[in-house]
């Protein structure tokens, strides 16, 4: 499974740093000098380059040349880019790892969007109320966002209250929602 890590915004002056949206709570890990990522171009076309009938492609993977935190943002310069309009070329893209090159967390309370997406979710009983379609991260708590079998979708905070437990080997979520919650 492909994990998105950083998306590509624009360029950052003019010898082709762009700024990146980061997605990852590692991002120093990430975005270190020589790391490889892999991409996925975004939903805008690239443009083509200054070369007359030469459409730019972006790379299947680019190479970390440096990386440096600039007023709350990431600033990457990748191996092959040279300028700014080459640079502008990249917006939009997705950066990528492959879920199997990340390592567990250290802590047992603490988990990847990767690792819960598609648990079944299930009360304290064992009744069973969908399965876990992605995770929404808020500002007060990350959201387990829950796909009913009627195929609405019912948002769950993540927190020890409402989600005691969490079973990996058993492929299951078991939540104690208060009265109301799935009905909002």
């Amino acid at each position: 499974m492909q994990l998105v890590i950083g998306r590509i915004g624009k360029p950052h002056g003019v010898r082709g740093e762009v700024t990146v949206e980061v997605r990852t709570d590692e991002p120093e890990a990430r975005f270190a000098p020589g790391s490889v990522l892999r991409t996925e171009p975004g939903a805008t076309p690239p443009p083509t380059t200054d070369e007359p009938g030469v459409p730019f492609r972006v790379p299947a993977e680019l190479t970390i040349e440096e990386a440096r935190f600039h007023q709350g943002r990431v600033l990457v310069a990748f191996e092959g880019i040279p300028d700014r309009n080459t640079a502008e070329a990249l917006r939009g893209t997705l950066l990528v790892v492959d879920s199997a090159d990340v390592a567990p967390p250290d802590d047992p309370e603490e988990f990847h969007d990767h690792q819960l997406v598609g648990l079944a979710v299930v009360t304290p009983a064992g009744e069973r109320l969908g399965e876990v379609a992605r995770i929404d991260h808020a500002p007060s708590s990350d959201l387990l966002v829950l796909r009913r079998p009627e195929g609405r979708t019912a948002l769950i905070p993540f927190v020890r209250a409402i989600v005691p437990e969490v079973d990996l080997a058993g492929g299951r979520v078991i939540v104690d929602p208060p009265a109301g919650l799935l009905d909002l």
